[in-house]
């Protein structure tokens, strides 16, 4: 098993410093891989991920919700075919991470209202697909 990183990730970074095996890579392109992702074959599960998403975007693999439902959680482009083509928002996000500070721009983002629920198992696939068809580890930079 792994760590799945979801569509409410916003790309902080912070994640990718505290992860032991170095196995978190940013996806590149942005607009095409838009969030972080996890390489399932170098994870060693230790969770130390988790505690640094400010933005509670990474679950173990097995638990990864189904039905998540926040008001104003901020998506970014998320799967599901319900919500997928009003992701049409730029948000701009201000990361702390090293010495200053990071301005990330995310080109297409949803913020959920009260009682809207999507699904993030379907962020599951493109973990997987994002190192067998995608960039894979040749988006390090």
């Amino acid at each position: 098993m792994t760590h799945i990183i979801t569509s409410l990730c916003v790309r902080d970074g912070a994640c990718i410093e505290v992860c032991p095996v170095e196995c978190i890579i940013p996806g590149k392109p942005a607009d095409e891989w838009p969030w972080m992702y996890i390489d399932p074959d170098t994870c060693i599960d230790c969770g130390a991920c988790i505690p640094e998403c400010p933005f509670e975007a990474i679950f173990p693999e097995d638990e990864v919700p189904g039905d998540y439902s926040k008001a104003g959680a901020r998506v970014s482009a998320p799967r599901d075919p319900n919500f997928a083509s009003r992701a049409t928002e730029e948000h701009e996000v201000e990361s702390e991470k090293g010495k200053g500070q990071e301005h990330i721009m995310l080109k297409q983002t949803l913020v959920l209202a009260e009682g809207e629920t999507i699904d993030l198992k379907a962020d599951i696939p493109p973990n997987y697909d994002f190192f067998k068809g995608g960039p894979g580890y040749g988006a390090k930079s």
